[in-house]
């Protein structure tokens, strides 16, 4: 089975960055997508980034866009997302998850999730 595994959360003031790692073990990316999800306590799910592994193609959620970027090293089955200019609002648990890209650049959620790394921004 599918198996993802996410590191480097932490607590980070506000303004400053931080890297979330994700390894995939049993996972193929002809046949899946790789991306991020993030939950605060009392709010929806929110896609935050998918990469489409068969053209290339990431999007992004409006509120992470030009803040985030996602890199992906297929060879290693991983994925990182590259947090910058982080704000208190973006305090949240960050999932790997497979997604996928709707016509309209929606990220959707997959089938397999990782454990989750908890991402704390405050002074």
């Amino acid at each position: 089975q599918v198996q993802l595994v996410e590191s480097g959360g932490g607590l980070v003031q506000p303004g400053g960055s931080l890297r979330l790692s994700c390894k995939a073990s049993e996972f193929d990316f002809r046949y899946y997508n790789l991306g991020w999800f993030r939950q605060a306590p009392g709010k929806e799910r929110e896609g935050v980034s998918c990469i489409d592994s068969d053209d290339g193609n990431t999007v992004y959620g409006k509120s992470v866009k030009g803040r985030f970027t996602v890199l992906a090293a297929g060879a290693e089955k991983m994925i990182y997302l590259q947090m910058n200019s982080l704000k208190p609002e973006d305090t949240a648990i960050y999932y790997c998850a497979t997604c996928g890209i709707s016509s309209d650049d929606t990220i959707m959620p997959g089938a397999y999730w990782g454990q989750g790394t908890q991402v704390t921004v405050s002074p």
